[in-house]
Parts: C-alpha cells; sequence; structure tokens
C-alpha cells in the first residue's frame, strides 16, 4: 500500500502550539502510553515512577548553535541556515534566495571580516559554503553574527530572545552543532534526573546534530518520494556497551525523543546488537519499520503530516497515535517544541 502524507494529517487548532515552556519544565504534561490498550494523563515529573530500575535513558546531548545569518553578495542580501559541518571542514547550509548563488560566489558578513566561498550549489536551496574561520575564530563569529534558528511556529516578530538561547537548549547539551534543539531533552532538570537515578534508572549521552531539514515540510503526498536531509551522529562504543548490557540484563531502553531513537535504530544491527557509529544518517522511519534498540519513547507532540509523526506512528501504532493526538487535543495538551510530552510503549511491546 502506498503511503500517503494525508495519511498523518490531523486538525490542530493554533492555539494548541505552545509559544513558551513549561516552567519549571518538569511541570509539563505527559501523555502516558506506556502500557498496550492504557492512556493516561500525568505531568512529566511522574517519569521516573513510570519506568524500572535497570530501565537506561538515552538522550541527545547536542548543543544548539546560532545557525542563521545574513549574507551579502554584492548588493543582494541572502539567509543563510547552518544546516551541518561536512568532513573537509565546510558547512551544507539552506539558503533563501539561492537562486541567486553561484558557484565561486564570495559572501560577506555584516560587521565581520569573515567571508565564505560557494563551493557547490544544490536544488531546492541547499549549497556548500567554505568559511574563512574555523575551529575556536568560527565559533566567536557565529556567537556574533548568527541568531537562534527557532521554528517558525514559534512567534517571535521581534526575533529570538535572551531568555529563548537558554529555554532552547537541553540540560544535557555539549557537543555544538544543532540547527534545531532535541526538545524531549527540554523537560529534563537536574532534579528529574537525579530522582531516576536514585529509583536505579541509569542515563547515558549520544550525538545527534539536529539540521536545519527538520523545519522543511514534505513537498510530495506520496511519502515514498520524500528523502531525509543527513544528520550527523555520534554513538561511542562505550554508549554501545552499555545498551547492549542493559538489555542483555532485562532493563529497557528508553530513546529520549525522536533524534535518539533515530540514532539507536541506525546504529543497531539485524541482530538488534547497538554497535559504534560515527557518520550521518538519513533514516526515514515509516509504519512497517521494525524497531530493534528501543523499548520506550519519550517525545513531544509532533506536527501534521510531519516525518515525525509517522516515525512515532510507526513507533507505538498509527490508529492508537492518532486517538492519542485526538485526545491530547482535545484534552488542551501543548504542541511542538516548547510543548508538552508522552511516553510511548512499543506497538504490540509487552512492558
Amino acid at each position: 500500500m502506498t503511503l500517503l502524507a494525508s495519511d498523518f494529517d490531523f486538525v490542530l487548532p493554533p492555539e494548541r502550539i505552545a509559544h513558551e515552556p513549561a516552567r519549571p519544565r518538569e511541570s509539563a504534561r505527559l501523555l502516558d502510553l506506556s502500557q498496550p490498550g492504557q492512556i493516561h494523563d500525568r505531568r512529566v515529573d511522574a517519569l521516573p515512577g513510570l519506568l524500572r530500575a535497570g530501565d537506561l535513558l538515552v538522550v541527545n546531548d547536542t548543543r544548539v548553535i546560532p545557525a542563521q545569518l545574513e549574507a551579502c553578495r554584492g548588493e543582494a542580501r541572502i539567509g543563510i541556515t547552518l544546516d551541518r559541518p561536512l568532513p573537509d571542514g565546510a558547512w551544507h547550509v539552506l539558503a533563501r534566495n539561492a537562486r541567486r548563488l553561484r558557484e565561486g560566489d564570495v559572501l560577506r558578513f555584516d560587521g565581520t571580516d569573515v567571508s565564505a566561498i560557494v563551493a557547490a550549489r544544490e536544488e531546492g536551496g541547499g549549497a556548500v559554503l567554505r568559511f574563512s574561520a574555523e575551529g575556536s575564530a568560527f565559533d566567536r563569529f557565529l556567537r556574533r553574527a548568527g541568531r537562534l534558528a527557532l521554528p517558525p511556529y514559534i512567534e517571535r516578530p521581534a526575533g529570538p530572545t535572551e531568555r529563548d538561547r537558554q529555554d532552547y537548549q537541553t540540560m544535557f547539551a555539549q557537543a555544538d552543532g544543532a540547527v534545531a534543539a532535541p526538545t524531549a531533552g527540554l523537560h529534563f532538570t537536574p532534579a528529574l534526573l537525579e530522582e531516576a537515578r536514585a529509583r536505579g534508572i541509569g542515563h547515558l549521552t549520544v550525538t545527534l546534530h539536529v539540521g536545519a531539514g527538520t523545519f522543511l515540510p514534505m513537498r510530495t503526498d506520496t511519502v515514498g518520494g520524500h528523502r531525509m536531509h543527513p544528520e550527523r551522529g555520534l554513538l561511542s562504543s562505550a554508549a554501545a556497551d552499555a545498551i547492549n548490557r542493559t538489555r542483555a540484563g532485562g532493563g529497557r531502553i528508553v530513546a529520549v525523543g525522536t533524534t535518539s531513537l533515530r540514532l539507536l535504530e541506525t546504529a543497531a544491527g539485524e541482530d538488534g546488537i547497538v554497535r559504534p557509529f560515527d557518520g550521518e544518517t538519513s533514516l526515514f522511519i515509516l509504519p512497517g519499520h521494525r524497531f530493534r534498540a528501543a523499548d520506550l519513547l519519550l517525545t513531544n507532540f509532533h506536527l501534521p503530516r510531519s516525518t515525525l509523526f509517522m516515525l512515532v506512528c510507526a513507533f507505538a501504532g498509527t490508529e492508537r497515535m492518532k486517538r492519542a493526538y485526538a485526545h491530547a487535543v482535545e484534552t488542551g495538551y501543548r504542541f511542538y517544541s516548547f510543548g508538552d510530552a508522552c511516553l510511548l510503549g512499543r506497538d504490540g511491546a509487552a512492558a
């Protein structure tokens, strides 16, 4: 059967979109679907009590960078969003007014002495830029010239605020490179993590740098025609060993966010063994995918017709998720990056 984006559509009233996070973070609501056939309305601070001693939380430690830049090519103004670093030191970017770019063009950035050469241009607004600054000099340039690339559904007419710079960063953030936050991790605080630890629940970090492609809508109704933008990921040998030991000992792997889940599934073999990974993944998870590495998924509520809603349908069952989202809309849950969360058990799996 051909999957269509319209198969994953639902009505979301605009007032359900969260423009600010819950304060404190763990006071956000949690829709609990961890048990087969059951649905419970809770709060995120109930999470440790829903898990078991020996379970393992896998969280994404990517750090959001100020990835939105404005460049000049002569008199032309070109919006640039950094997407991902490439192995040779260049950056893949998404560009507004990309039709004005040509290979070899030199871009300049107001108020700085940094420039970039267009090394390649792609259809659909993609380009490869080679910046004149590298390493710590590039980091200083971004702090000076870059802005936070908040999702377009978060209303900030005057641009991101200093509060946004704090709110849109998880407590685990260490590895610079994400354009967007791994938003399930936004719900965690040191107190919540300590309560989980006290209950015998472990945690470890992996890295998946969320790229600018996460903001792009599907351009075709035929799901099979969509191609995911590659994202850079790292799962260490120590993390792989801990995950495999947990599963062998009867503990459950709890993926915190769809980014952690996609990296786990990328690194897992047909035998279910997770192996170290260091590279790019463009894994597109759809209903029918056989999950190998995760038993539970903590995630926010996603956009209609989005690849992320397709992913949660693959994990927990399409009809089940449609019913759950209808319940969330009806009972006032808050959606998207600054919104509430849900805890999902795998479709057909015993809890």
